[in-house]
């Protein structure tokens, strides 16, 4: 039995990657230059995610419009973390809210092909006054996963799914700090069992 809000992630000892969906403009002169750069705009907030499902299904499988390119996005976990204990939950006091750096939110994971699942997907927002910072000291590297997202996303149309599983990264639970645990709903409802999203 686990929290329903539990953040899981791609991670290792130093490092963590989240995933962000962009048009090919943004994303080839991003993956040129190994950071953003026009025409990604750093005037307004920008939202990570670690968890790869839930992008898939922001961006259905790399096919709306202007999310046409999915990146992963290895940033520093001090970096990470910074941003944690920035961040506000959307859901606080909206003027609170409005003066924070940062921007948390939960929203049901989803499967692979885009039901929501009994667990939440934590969603961070970099506000425009803490880009740069991101950008320029945090981003380890940027690679570019829409080929293997677009060869998942045809298995998986297909009924392959378990094919596909072998493409798509593996996220296990993130070791939050405890100071940082208030940013996880208080699960009153009850710890839900996680339930396998390939089924």
């Amino acid at each position: 039995m686990t929290s329903p809000y539990e953040i899981r992630a791609d991670h290792d000892a130093r490092t963590i990657v989240v995933y962000q969906a962009y048009g090919p403009a943004i994303a080839d002169a991003a993956l040129r230059a190994g950071r953003f750069v026009a025409p990604f705009s750093f005037h307004r907030m920008t939202w990570i995610k670690p968890s790869f499902l839930w992008l898939m299904h922001r961006s259905n499988w790399a096919c709306k419009p202007g999310q046409e390119r999915i990146l992963g996005v290895r940033i520093t976990r001090q970096g990470w973390e910074e941003a944690l204990s920035r961040a506000v939950l959307t859901t606080a006091d909206p003027a609170a809210v409005a003066r924070a750096a940062v921007h948390v939110q939960w929203d049901p994971e989803r499967s692979p092909r885009g039901a929501a699942l009994n667990h939440y997907s934590i969603q961070v927002g970099i506000g425009r006054h803490l880009i740069r910072t991101f950008n320029d000291d945090w981003i380890v590297s940027l690679t570019d996963l829409t080929p293997q997202v677009r060869k998942a996303a045809a298995l998986i149309r297909t009924g392959h799914a378990a094919k596909a599983r072998r493409l798509l990264p593996t996220e296990r639970p993130y070791p939050l700090p405890q100071a940082l645990e208030a940013l996880c709903p208080d699960a009153d409802r009850g710890a839900a069992a996680r339930p396998a999203p390939w089924g």
